[in-house]
Parts: structure tokens; sequence; C-alpha cells
């Protein structure tokens, strides 16, 4: 009986905690029209929110508490009239059935807040996943005002051919919070696309990949990087044809340059013969907004970069 009573009041300690902390929890002030969304699991109307033909790079947040919810990399247009993500931050929202019996509906995990819903089998992304979710329940911070240093993120530099290509692979691949295209390994500075291609200025098409540790590894995307493209092939790929298309790993650390090291020297022993070059990385220069996300914004796949295993 005596260690009844002990357990029940360990118990109650634990919800009393649980519940103090729960009534301590600042949420942000909400207005009238997100109060009817995100408290009382409304839905704006379609076509109406301001994220939902937002293009920009970065991380959406919840409205209420601010907890990190979607990277913008797997934001997609489905044509539905609201935000479509084809996965969420690990662990950032939660599913339970709706109300109807029919749906599923998405909150926030830290909050539950009310999101949207998720709908899946509509084949509209690898994931097969839609988060279908309202403009109003969510904030965003760019990509350029966040320091990705201080949140633990790392990056990592490829050179794998034409970069519509290469940054259509990395960009889905878990963990990955951004990509970026852009010109590296020249000596020309602020580069144009026009001076990569025609004015020999050295620079290879590159694309910037900001990622998670705590999801994936520079090693798992390395092993994407070599399995995306023919590693090869020198100063081409596929039938893109010049020194920028060449390959090439663009390395951070003696980490990074020890990881790069030994895939190739496994890949030799496979038989491969590697063209792939490693240098220190150097300044990066972004591309054109019309080259970043290219096959995401047209809706097409790319012409020479195909997966194939090798590892």
């Amino acid at each position: 009986m005596k260690n009844i009573t002990i357990l029940s009041l360990v118990l109650f300690s634990i919800i009393h905690l649980q519940c103090q902390n729960n009534s301590e929890m600042k949420f942000n002030k909400l207005n009238k029209e997100e109060k009817n969304v995100i408290i009382n699991k409304g839905t704006e109307m379609p076509y109406t929110g301001k994220y939902y033909k937002h293009d920009q790079k970065g991380i959406y947040t919840c409205k209420q508490c601010n907890t990190e919810l979607y990277y913008s990399n797997n934001k997609f247009d489905s044509g539905c009239g609201w935000p479509a993500f084809d996965d969420a931050i690990a662990g950032a929202v939660k599913e339970i059935p709706d109300p109807d019996g029919i749906r599923t509906e998405i909150i926030c995990a830290n909050c539950g807040g009310h999101l949207g819903h998720i709908f899946k089998g509509e084949n509209f992304t690898k994931t097969n996943t839609r988060h279908c979710v309202n403009s109003i329940s969510l904030d965003f911070t760019p990509q350029n005002n966040r320091n990705t240093q201080s949140n633990n993120h790392k990056t990592a530099l490829f050179a794998a051919g034409c970069f519509w290509g290469v940054e259509h692979h990395l960009s889905i691949a878990p963990g990955v919070i951004s990509t970026d295209v852009g010109y590296s390994g020249g000596k020309t500075q602020n580069p144009s696309y026009e001076d990569v291609c025609y004015n020999n200025t050295g620079h290879a098409e590159v694309v910037k990949v900001t990622y998670n540790p705590e999801i994936t590894s520079f090693e798992k995307l390395a092993i994407l990087f070599f399995e995306i493209h023919d590693p090869s092939q020198i100063n081409r790929q596929g039938p893109d044809i010049g020194n920028q298309y060449r390959s090439e790993i663009f390395y951070y650390d003696n980490n990074q340059k020890t990881t790069a090291e030994r895939l190739i020297n496994i890949l030799k022993e496979k038989g491969y013969n590697i063209a792939t070059k490693l240098t220190p990385a150097t300044d990066f220069y972004i591309a054109e907004k019309y080259h970043q996300d290219y096959y995401k914004k047209n809706g097409s796949n790319p012409y020479c970069h195909f997966y194939k295993k090798k590892f």
C-alpha cells in the first residue's frame, strides 16, 4: 500500500509539472482571423494566402509559437490554392484524425496549433505526400537572415555538370535544408552565367548545400553526388561540354576531404575511372534567380543527371 501511495505522488508531481509548463508556455498574440484558423481549426480561402506562390528560400515556422515546421526545399505548387509541402521537419508536425472522420489533420507538435491537412497517394512528388497548409498558420524566416553555424547546420559544395540537375537531386535528399546554385573555383569575381559559359572564368557550375547534420551527413550527400552523375567524364556531363561542367568537390575542412578521398578510393576499387577533383572551397557566387530551383519551377526533369547506385 505504501508503494502505491508513493507511486501515485510521483505521477501527480509529473502531471502537475507538465500542466505548469504548458500554462507558462508563451505564445504569439493572434488576431481574429488567425485565431479562427489556428485555434478554431478554420480554413482560409484558397489562392488568397501570402505563402501560396511564395518561392523564397528559408524556413516556414508556426505563427503561434515560432517552431520551425517546413524547409522551403520541400515546398511545391500542387495547384490546390494553399501552400503545399511534401515533408515536414522531423518531429515538428503531428498527425491526428480529423473530426470529419475522413481526413487527417496536421498540427504543430509544440503548441497544437492547426496547420491544415495531410494527403497521401497523389503522386505529386517522390514522397507521395502533400501537407496542405494554411498560410495564416505560418511565418517565414528567409535563409539570409539565419545564422547557419549557430543552428549547427553545415555546408557542402559540389560540381557535377549542369547545376540544374545536380540541385534537383540534392535538394530532395533527407536532411537538406536549402540549396543554391552558383559559380565557384575560378578567377573572375561576381561572374554572370554568360561569363562562365563564354569568357574562360575557370568557374564551375556548383550547388551549395546547407544540411542538418543530425539528419544526414557529408558522406551521405557525397555518395549521392557520385551516384547522380558520371564522375569519369572530364570537363563535361552528358551533352554539356566545357570546363564549367567538370566533376569537383570543394571541401570546407579536412573531414570532408578525407571522406571524399575514401569514397573515390572505394569507387576506384570497384573499377570506376574517377576524374572528380578535390579542391579547397573558395568564394561562392550565387547564380541568377531564374537558375534557382529550375526544374521545380518548370515542372520538368533533368536531361543529363540520373540516379545510379554505385556504393
